[in-house]
């Protein structure tokens, strides 16, 4: 905020939008940014943040961060979820890299939803 100034905040939304700024929050449980190196960002119980300043998409993201590798997933694995709880590939291997490699952990968790 500017020193000095003592905006409500619908008059500080007006001014963005003539500035041709919105925000919009965004509902997330997790994000995962994966590096270059092979290595991701965890972020638990984010508060995400999606701005969009002149036709421009940014995100603001908050929370709780660890860092660590990512898990192999093998396609044995993936299998084995997919039938033991019936959800997608996409799904299990996500199951899997929350599990940090835990093949009955994430079976567990996903049947817990």
């Amino acid at each position: 905020m500017l020193p000095g100034m003592n905006l409500n905040p619908k008059k500080m939304q007006k001014m963005m939008q003539q500035l041709g700024m919105s925000v919009d929050d965004i509902d997330a449980s997790e994000v995962i940014i994966k590096k270059t190196d092979g290595s991701e960002i965890r972020i638990q119980s984010p508060q995400v943040s999606k701005m969009n300043v002149q036709g421009k998409e940014m995100y603001q993201v908050s929370g709780n961060a660890s860092e660590g590798e990512a898990v192999e997933t093998s396609p044995e694995d993936v299998e084995m979820i997919t039938s033991q709880t019936g959800v997608s590939e996409e799904d299990a291997k996500a199951a899997l890299q929350a599990a940090s490699g835990d093949l009955a952990k994430a079976i567990l968790n996903l049947q817990e939803e």
